[in-house]
């Protein structure tokens, strides 16, 4: 870290305390040249998720729009509201892990799929009709019998 006062490059840290509220880390230096003590701050830079509708376009990843399908998903089951936010957090962590900048909203939907198949049967059933947009009885016989 640069130091403000006389531009040296060799600094070091005398006290850090993290700031839960802006998700940065506060650290008090002391440059190692001019002696002089200065403040600086973290954050960490979360680049955004887009997300590939099917018909090409592009929007914001939003993690409400999962946490509301589920919750629709699962309405009148026994799913806790913490069990659906942890589905939804476990989803988003997977995304800004594993994928780039631009992830097909069907890979997300998947997802979502796979994670109510663990928790509720009824509730994936009911997802993967809305999902899936089933043409006629046939097609959901089938998504029957896969389970």
């Amino acid at each position: 870290m640069k130091c403000i006062y006389c531009g040296s490059e060799e600094s070091k840290v005398l006290d850090s305390r993290s700031n839960d509220e802006t998700n940065s880390i506060r650290r008090r230096r002391e440059c190692l040249n001019c002696g002089k003590r200065f403040t600086t701050y973290e954050t960490v830079e979360v680049t955004p998720i887009l997300v590939i509708k099917n018909d090409g376009s592009r929007q914001p990843f939003d993690v409400n729009k999962i946490k509301n399908g589920i919750i629709k998903a699962c309405e009148k089951r026994p799913v806790s509201l913490s069990q659906i936010e942890e589905v939804a957090q476990n989803i988003e962590k997977t995304l800004q892990n594993n994928f780039s900048q631009e992830v097909p909203s069907s890979k997300i939907g998947e997802m979502v799929m796979e994670s109510l198949k663990k928790l509720d049967e009824v509730a994936y059933v009911r997802f993967a009709s809305v999902y899936r947009q089933f043409k006629d009885i046939d097609s959901f016989k089938k998504l029957l019998e896969e389970l």
